[in-house]
């Protein structure tokens, strides 16, 4: 994605909240479906602390989005060619920084906080991938003490397909599951609420323009395919996971409930917010070639630093604030996005637009930033002590937790994700 005009440092808004916002100043322009009180869902982009509706605008924008600003889900707006998507970008840009255009549009401004927000696309599939190396390697130790790391993952990128009915967006409470289970101690399985429950610290990928049945996308052109990012948590139930993982991977221990931030950071949006893919270390195998690109591995990686916060009942009820539990860069993926969207469609499968790929767990190589709890407390050995005192090693009912991330390069305004929170509520 090239740099333009609507990356430049100095572009302001006349919205006044977008000067200095911490997620979304005139340079993001993120995409997202919210309904303004009392009214339904609809198209609209954050700036400041104001949702603008662009279905009320679409007069001011490019003809062909019409139709597909009239629909509450994005997948019709982004099933474009990059060009296009850059060209809808630059029209609301231009209503939001050209002064000419405050009258007709400040009154399709809606506070934010009177909105809803709701998920950016009707999701058709959704495939969590693994390309958190260390939290591959972490998880690997907890499981395969003598193997953490199977001979396949340096050389192709894991995935498993996941359920697309239970994503949900940031503020919906997760019911904490039930399921199968053998501890340790026990002669045979037992059923019931989870008690090993955790979350996970990923980016989502939303896919606009999609391919055909039978035709690869090849990683050259793969970043084109890219609608734009989200945070994602995949909430994992561990002690069903280590009871049904084998033979064939997750099911029940990860299908419950996945939480997505609602609106989609485009991919127009972070191109200066890419960054070289780090080499891979000495001795580790070259990608096979269909996973290979020069431009990619050059800018191919996110300058994206995520965060991961708690809030405990206790804690809110001390007027505590979230603590945060871990920090790191999203250049800790051994794979890039568009080695991930490759290889997925590598054998033909078609990607189609609004089908969100999870990246897998991003943790950093020391536990200041460890992407899960399983990580930081050594799988439930070394639990967590919080500012309150309470300790955990797993989530508790009544847990809040908040995935956070903001893209930052030198010489341009940052632009933040927004919030993915969600709080544990009991078992049903």
């Amino acid at each position: 994605m090239a740099l333009d005009h609507t990356h430049d440092p100095a572009a302001a808004s006349w919205v006044a909240s977008a000067a200095g916002h911490p997620a979304f100043p005139v340079q993001n322009l993120p995409l997202g479906v919210f309904a303004p009180a009392g009214a339904p869902p609809r198209i609209g982009t954050a700036i400041g602390d104001s949702i603008l509706d662009l279905a009320a605008l679409a007069r001011h924008l490019p003809a062909w989005t019409h139709p597909a600003l009239g629909l509450p889900m994005l997948n019709a707006l982004v099933d474009r060619t990059p060009d296009q998507r850059r060209e809808l970008r630059h029209a609301v840009f231009a209503l939001l920084t050209d002064p000419a255009h405050h009258a007709a549009v400040e009154p399709h401004l809606h506070p934010a906080a009177d909105c809803t927000l709701h998920l950016p696309f009707a999701v058709g599939d959704y495939t969590d991938f693994y390309v958190g190396i260390h939290h591959a390697t972490n998880i690997g130790k907890l499981f395969r003490p003598d193997n953490p790391l199977l001979p396949n993952y340096k050389h192709v990128p894991i995935g498993y397909h996941g359920r697309a009915s239970s994503v949900r967006p940031s503020g919906v409470p997760v019911v904490r599951p039930k399921g199968q289970g053998k501890p340790p101690e026990a002669d045979a399985p037992v059923f019931g609420p989870c008690v090993r429950l955790d979350y996970e610290l990923e980016l989502g990928v939303w896919i606009a323009q999609g391919n055909a049945p039978g035709d690869p996308i090849p990683v050259g052109t793969a970043a084109d395919h890219v609608a734009g990012y989200c945070l994602l948590n995949d909430w994992s139930a561990r002690d069903l996971q280590a009871w049904e993982y084998q033979p064939l991977g997750p099911f029940l221990a990860k299908n419950f409930h996945t939480t997505v931030s609602p609106w989609v950071i485009t991919a127009e949006a972070m191109a200066p917010f890419r960054v070289t893919q780090p080499p891979r270390p000495e001795g580790d195998p070259a990608p096979l070639p269909y996973l290979w690109d020069e431009a990619d591995q050059a800018r191919g990686a996110l300058g994206v630093e995520l965060e991961v916060l708690i809030a405990t009942p206790a804690m809110r009820a001390a007027g505590l604030p979230p603590h945060r539990l871990s920090r790191g860069p999203a250049s800790n993926m051994y794979w890039t996005v568009a080695q991930i969207v490759a290889h997925h469609a590598s054998n033909g499968c078609d990607l189609r637009p609004g089908d969100l790929l999870g990246t897998g767990t991003i943790s950093a190589p020391t536990p200041d930033g460890y992407g899960s709890l399983m990580e930081l407390s050594t799988g439930g050995k070394t639990p967590v002590t919080l500012p309150s005192g309470e300790t955990r090693s797993f989530l508790e009912d009544g847990d809040e937790v908040i995935l956070a991330a903001t893209a930052r390069a030198d010489g341009f305004v940052p632009i933040g994700f927004g919030e993915c929170r969600a709080t544990i509520l009991p078992a049903r």
